[in-house]
């Protein structure tokens, strides 16, 4: 059995702007990557570096709309890593019947 999936998705767990990255995705839902930039008080090309550690781990997907990308959280990825408590962080407030 091989880790480096599991490595490589929390890695990009292991660092606080990430994790901010991932707070405003479930709360806002799918964003543009110029919305982000202000949102989280970043320039596109530090965000984009986060974005990419993200999407390669398989914690966010993407879409292209026209020259603009577009980023949304993928919750079947973040249920299947993290603990319910941590899980409560990460779902919208409506979506999360139960929770803690």
């Amino acid at each position: 059995m091989s880790f480096d999936v599991y490595e490589q998705k929390f890695k990009a767990l292991a660092d606080q702007k990430r994790l901010q990255i991932l707070y405003e995705l479930c709360q806002r839902g799918n964003t543009c990557v110029c919305d982000l930039t202000d949102i989280v008080d970043m320039p596109q090309s530090k965000l984009s570096y986060h974005l990419k550690i993200l999407l390669d781990a398989g914690l966010i997907t993407k879409e292209t709309k026209g020259t603009w990308s577009y980023y949304e959280l993928n919750p079947t990825e973040i249920s299947a890593l993290l603990s319910e408590q941590l899980c409560c962080i990460f779902r919208p407030i409506d979506k999360s019947p139960g929770c803690c």
